[in-house]
């Protein structure tokens, strides 16, 4: 059984994907915000998940509260850390912490697109295709060896709001199969990219949904 911690900020749409789809072997331990009044903590609690709050505004600088996240974290002995929508840059001593057990869900086909603001630069651009992708966290944002991707059409008649809809579809989807993965130890990180295991089937880890 491996022990997974999730980190929240909001709602937690892609921690309660990862809840529901009861992965074999995997033990949500925790789930920890950085936001006393995160939609997800109540929803976490209610199905027995133990959750805890680390209010970020209490802490002087980005040092201090990683360093105190890290102590929280490790007392639920985690073997994988797991970014749901957890809206804080992390310094590189948290990240190196949790090499190769630490991974996020970004909403773009990475590289491009890195920060905030995907959905409006892709249609800004007028990319014909955008999606998201799960990977190991590095020190560097949104950059990290990649898991998998799921790609979306961009439509004509897209605003960012109806494109963010599409792509979290596949977020729910792809994340939790991310998740197994690493719980049935079928990831390996080889010369800074991701190695599935012979086992799983490549076009698994890359969707592309018609339109």
């Amino acid at each position: 059984m491996k022990n997974i911690v999730i980190l929240i900020s909001g709602r937690g749409s892609n921690m309660q994907a990862i809840v529901n789809a009861q992965i074999a072997g995997a033990q949500i331990a925790a789930v920890i915000s950085n936001r006393p009044d995160a939609g997800g903590l109540a929803w976490a609690a209610e199905r027995g998940i133990e959750t805890a709050v680390l209010d970020h505004k209490q802490f002087a600088d980005r040092e201090s509260f990683d360093l105190a996240l890290a102590n929280l974290v490790d007392s639920y002995s985690p073997d994988l850390l797991v970014l749901a929508g957890f809206m804080r840059i992390l310094t590189a001593g948290f990240v190196n912490r949790y090499s190769n057990r630490l991974i996020n869900v970004h909403p773009s086909l990475l590289p491009a697109f890195t920060g905030l603001n995907t959905h409006q630069r892709a249609i800004d651009e007028g990319v014909k295709l955008a999606g998201c992708t799960v990977h190991f966290v590095t020190a560097e944002l949104d950059h990290g060896p990649m898991i998998a991707q799921a790609a979306v059409p961009v439509l004509d008649d897209d605003t960012a709001e109806t494109l963010a809809a599409r792509i979290l579809v596949q977020e729910h989807q792809l994340y939790p199969q991310a998740v197994a993965w690493f719980v049935a130890d079928q990831l390996q990180v080889v010369d800074g990219k991701v190695k599935l295991a012979a086992q799983v089937r490549a076009d698994i880890a890359v969707r592309a949904p018609s339109i």
